[in-house]
């Protein structure tokens, strides 16, 4: 879905709705960024905004013009920018490929301009008893929490709370992420063909992610 589409009803999406109320021309960082499919969300939402991307890989050749790219292992390296500098920080299906979260929580904690608000999104832990796809569409979609052999822990919404207010952040909401428009699509999709739209609407109606938000005190 092109989050343009959104600008006027951004609550329907849960990232969404977190990237809208970013202050305008304001600086963005995704944390985690892989091929960029996130970032291009957010600058189709949001073209105003300055975004910056931090991954051990990621596919910087694919991200929106003039987001400027940082390739960092981010459970052992700093990032270059300067304390107080992020308006907002989006760090989408990242906590459950990581060991330590110590380091990721610190920078964050550090980028942050007073107020500034990061969002975290990971699968919820009812997807470690999900079965996984069979038959024509096995392997196409990750339902369970390990079929997709990155996926090192589960990490519980109660989990990511202890580890911000460690760091001096404060919880603001929490809860399952979904897009509202995916999850009614799911009854629609039931007995169509394996499809990769047909498996996004089942996880938006299961509420296959949950998601936080913390804020840097002002």
């Amino acid at each position: 879905m092109n989050w343009s589409r959104l600008r006027h009803f951004a609550w329907v999406d849960t990232r969404a709705r977190f990237v809208a109320g970013v202050p305008p021309a304001g600086a963005l960082l995704d944390l985690g960024s892989s091929d960029g499919e996130t970032l291009g969300h957010i600058a189709e939402l949001r073209p105003d905004l300055r975004l910056f991307a931090a991954d051990l890989v990621g596919a910087p050749e694919k991200y929106p013009a003039g987001c400027q790219f940082q390739r960092a292992d981010l459970e052992r390296e700093t990032l270059p920018w300067p304390g107080g500098s992020m308006d907002a920080i989006t760090c989408m299906q990242l906590v459950e490929h990581l060991r330590d979260l110590n380091l990721l929580m610190q920078e964050a904690a550090r980028l942050l301009k007073p107020g500034g608000r990061i969002f975290f999104e990971t699968p919820h832990p009812k997807t470690l008893s999900l079965p996984s796809l069979q038959g024509r569409a096995k392997g196409m979609f990750t339902l369970n929490f390990y079929d997709d052999p990155t996926h090192v822990r589960c990490v519980p919404v109660a989990t990511l709370a202890a580890c911000v207010r460690g760091v001096g952040l404060e919880v603001v909401a929490s809860g399952i992420s979904r897009n509202w428009l995916f999850a009614a699509a799911h009854l629609c999709y039931w007995f169509l063909p394996p499809s990769r739209r047909k498996y996004t609407a089942r996880v938006h109606w299961l509420g296959w992610s949950s998601f936080l938000i913390a804020r840097r005190p002002a």
